[in-house]
């Protein structure tokens, strides 16, 4: 059905699904999760599209796992010498008792949510959250998080075109940055925080190079400041020696770095390489 784009009869496949004890293991290995979700934005029928959200809804639960309060462990029973209480304080404390189990699960939900973004029929946008959906399927982690990917993209570039109000190159080069770093295979924790909702869309819409950058990276540029500083008083003039870059041509370590600001403010510094045993040159971002 997905294939051809046809979700003829699929009414009966999914009151058939709804049957099935469906567990964690059995969403990430089928990826039928994925496929219900597809049938229900093609379908045209509205009992179709109903049960297949709420399939997909219920679904989604899995990833959550037990609650805290499922976990505690059971109080002693009461002795005999102790009086029980009457029937109206006992459905009182079940009351209490049942709102104090909602908002735990609530508040341990793992997928934050935002407000959704509006639709547009600007082509440009469109190609541009197809993009970015594509970057946050990257791996199968926002399968076993449940995240919506499309949803999630169209807030990012809502955040990106409200800023910046324009389809410009800035735009197009703030978009391309975003996804280039959601492909990153070198800095997953990046795609699965925006994932969560740890990195709000509108907060990952802003940020710069340095800020999405990964942790080995981080610490690569901190350890090149701190030898710039350490060496700026003895610097030569043909830039600092340091064994932090390997050469491409020969494999050596024997190089000597410069730091320019070639880009504006809030972007990072270019490095430029030379390989003293060479005569190799190249710039690091």
């Amino acid at each position: 059905m997905v294939q051809k784009k046809n979700a003829a009869g699929a009414l009966d496949l999914l009151k058939e699904l709804k049957n099935v004890p469906m567990t964690l293991e059995l969403l990430q290995s089928t990826k039928i999760g994925i496929s219900v979700n597809t049938v229900r934005k093609q379908s045209t029928d509205e009992e179709v599209a109903s049960l297949a959200k709420s399939l997909v809804k219920c679904w989604k639960k899995l990833v959550c796992g037990p609650s805290k309060t499922q976990m505690k462990p059971k109080k002693e029973p009461a002795t005999s010498s102790q009086s029980s209480p009457e029937p109206g304080q006992e459905r009182s404390s079940s009351i209490k008792a049942n709102q104090g189990k909602e908002e735990t699960n609530a508040s341990h939900s793992l997928i934050k949510s935002f407000p959704r973004a509006p639709s547009t029929s600007d082509w440009v946008r469109i190609k541009c959250r197809e993009m970015l959906a594509a970057a946050l399927r990257t791996g199968d982690d926002y399968i076993a998080i449940g995240a919506d990917v499309e949803e999630l993209a169209a807030q990012i570039e809502e955040a990106v075109y409200q800023e910046l109000r324009n389809r410009d190159i800035k735009y197009k080069n703030r978009v391309r940055s975003r996804i280039a770093n959601l492909k990153d295979a070198k800095n997953p924790n990046l795609r699965k925080n925006v994932l969560y909702g740890n990195i709000p869309p509108d907060c990952f819409a802003r940020m710069t190079a340095e800020e999405m950058a990964s942790d080995e990276l981080k610490e690569m540029r901190k350890n090149l400041t701190r030898e710039a500083i350490r060496k700026y008083q003895l610097a030569q003039t043909g830039g600092s020696q340091s064994d932090l870059f390997q050469c491409g041509k020969c494999k050596k370590k024997n190089c000597t770095y410069t730091q320019l600001q070639t880009l504006s403010g809030d972007e990072p510094m270019t490095t430029y390489v030379f390989c003293n045993d060479c005569g190799h040159r190249w710039k690091f971002f």
